[in-house]
């Protein structure tokens, strides 16, 4: 059973005067696009120097690997963060956390713009990704503290029609940036994004009121963490999330070079190519919002499952049987579309029994997805600019990801039963 620290009251804004959550609370669609937009910093750090990768690894004399290895660092920035943010969202609140870790993302932004070398490169995007967490975790966690059930589903897919631009608009914008400048001036856009955003974070209302705060210290985040690591249901659908989400990580990190090096596609129709795969996640997000309130989240969240499987392993029948690059894209498609039914699903089945940890179990969530993904997309360079290596990799960790939800239980397990006060 788990803790009584775990109980999860559903809860609304809280506009005490005189408190820190005294501000103007914003519509809902306001909410949702402020926290849509504080969502993007996973797609804005990764995806908007996608086009540059080629001219940053000649630039600085770096190797393939290496220069993959500053989009393995941020991920693993982006997944480590996590969990220093969400538990101390959890004890302070949402607010401060997220406000401090998005200044920091802009001010290491424009380290990134001055780092003289491959490898202080890549130790700075960590730190960067360090700063973009506190945005990821704690929209995640808002979410959770002020939609209950399947509406959080519901709410978790509408996000992605806001933080699906993001990677539409990312490798687009980073292509028309290195028009006029190179992969400086790249990372000194994303340093003005990031200004940007912090001013959407001072916007953001305090959702979680100081009487619902953890005040454990380490003992007690030690606690939930130890909960949610052993709760089987929590893990099941967070692992299997992470693994399909591993099979987007594969793509980006190397389809630049599979299609620019390997097929030999234009910067510019990279990032069209980019845009209509990420056109593809906003669109079944949407599909998943409209029902997932009478087909159920976990119907939803395996059948995507199902869909990032067969397209993974169509991917690799497309690049052995040497079919038209039409097909390989369109293979492409379908595995990177499903996350749309996939990760909202996942993501609200597994905090749904932890709304009082929402920070903790956010943070568990977002760090799997994010070390997965940082773990396995290094692979795809192995085989240099080969889309058989690609391909290869995201059908297996696609097929690994189906197999583990289709053992994780439907029902809410005994923690979280516990954990919701049931």
């Amino acid at each position: 059973m788990a803790p009584e620290c775990c109980a999860a009251p559903v809860t609304t804004p809280v506009t005490t005067p005189g408190s820190e959550t005294a501000t103007r609370q914003p519509s809902r669609l306001s909410l949702l696009v402020m926290l849509g937009a504080l969502s993007t910093f996973g797609p804005l750090s990764l995806d908007m120097y996608l086009p540059a990768l080629p001219q940053l690894t000649s630039d600085l004399d770096a190797s393939q690997t290496m220069t993959q290895l500053t989009l393995s660092a941020c991920l693993a920035g982006l997944a480590l963060g996590q969990l220093v943010a969400g538990p101390i969202s959890d004890a302070i609140g949402r607010r401060r956390p997220m406000i401090v870790g998005v200044a920091a993302f802009a001010l290491l932004s424009l380290a990134c713009a001055i780092a003289p070398s491959a490898p202080v490169l890549v130790g700075v995007r960590f730190l960067q990704g360090l700063g973009g967490a506190a945005g990821l975790v704690v929209a995640r966690a808002i979410v959770r503290d002020v939609f209950p059930g399947t509406e959080a589903a519901r709410v978790f897919a509408s996000l992605m029609l806001v933080s699906g631009l993001a990677p539409i608009a990312a490798p687009v914008l980073g292509g028309q940036v290195l028009r006029w400048t190179d992969w400086r001036g790249v990372f000194l856009t994303l340093a003005a994004i990031g200004a940007i955003l912090v001013v959407a974070a001072l916007r953001v209302p305090e959702t979680l009121p100081a009487s619902q705060r953890r005040s454990g210290g380490l003992g007690d985040t030690g606690r939930v963490f130890r909960v949610l690591v052993t709760d089987r249901v929590f893990m099941g659908y967070a692992l299997s999330s992470s693994l399909a989400g591993a099979a987007m990580f594969t793509y980006i990190s190397a389809s630049s070079f599979v299609f620019q090096t390997g097929y030999g596609v234009s910067s510019g129709m990279f990032s069209l190519i980019f845009a209509v795969n990420s056109a593809g996640i906003m669109l079944s997000g949407q599909v998943s919002a409209r029902l997932v309130g009478r087909v159920g989240p976990r119907a939803l969240f395996v059948g995507g499952l199902a869909a990032t499987a067969a397209g993974a392993v169509g991917l690799v029948v497309a690049v052995t049987g040497g079919l038209p690059l039409i097909a390989v894209l369109a293979a492409l498609f379908v595995v990177i579309a499903c996350q749309g039914f996939v990760m909202p699903n996942g993501t609200a089945l597994a905090l749904a029994p932890y709304g009082h940890a929402a920070g903790s179990a956010s943070a568990q969530f977002g760090v799997q997805s994010f070390l997965v993904g940082a773990l396995v997309s290094p692979l795809a360079g192995l085989g240099g600019a080969s889309a058989l290596v690609m391909a290869g990799v995201m059908a297996t960790v696609a097929l690994l990801g189906l197999v583990v939800g289709l053992l994780s239980r439907a029902a809410p397990s005994a923690a979280g039963m516990a954990a919701a006060g049931r």
